[in-house]
């Protein structure tokens, strides 16, 4: 009898496994600096398809938010966000925002309201794409937002982490911080391997 008990709870463990019911914050494989980055497949907030495969040739930036988030609104109410936002695209960098919050949860905006968002925020990223069913953010393993990560022209994820090593709400550090993902972005261009790729995160929980 222990026996048959035994092998119905591996069946049933294997059964919630398949169906998805793991733990959806570590689900899928994690990805992997200098291996390539997870494809994936999500619609933005004026109902455009965007497909990581679009951007093969350009150096990509994933940026995970959540404008309820204490730590995104340091960046966006200095205006740091937006002026990396700006100078990333200023020199062909797709910058993809992505919006995990999944629905009755903290930071969840439908497409007009991530509009609206963007615009009050005076947002500059490429897109802003919507993933309320968590897809994207779990294929990335992202903990945080902000949680930032650079993809080169190869396809290859070359940075995943913080934004900066000031891991606070207060609006002074911004100026003092050193920038990962402009370090990052900077080596790329000189042709140089990231001395940071990776970083720990820091923000608030993505809201799955």
């Amino acid at each position: 009898m222990k026996t048959l008990t035994f092998k119905f709870a591996l069946l049933s463990a294997a059964l919630l496994l398949t169906l998805g019911f793991a733990n959806p914050g570590t689900a899928g494989a994690t990805p992997a600096v200098g291996k390539p980055a997870p494809a994936f497949t999500g619609i933005d907030a004026q109902g455009k398809m965007h497909a990581l495969s679009d951007y093969k040739g350009s150096i990509v930036v994933l940026e995970w938010t959540n404008h309820q988030c204490p730590f995104v609104e340091k960046h966006y109410a200095t205006g740091n966000m937006q002026k990396l936002q700006a100078a990333a695209r200023k020199q062909g960098i797709v910058w993809l925002a992505v919006l995990s919050s999944a629905p009755g949860e903290q930071g969840y905006l439908e497409s007009k309201g991530a509009q609206a968002i963007s615009k009050s925020m005076k947002a500059k990223h490429t897109a802003k794409i919507l993933d309320p069913k968590g897809i994207i953010g779990r294929m990335y393993g992202a903990r945080t937002t902000p949680h930032m990560y650079v993809i080169d022209k190869s396809g290859t994820l070359v940075y995943m982490g913080g934004i900066d090593d000031k891991p606070s709400t207060d609006h002074d550090d911004v100026k003092t911080a050193k920038n990962y993902v402009t370090a990052a972005l900077d080596d790329i261009a000189g042709g140089k391997p990231v001395k940071t790729p990776v970083s720990r995160p820091y923000g608030c929980s993505v809201k799955y």
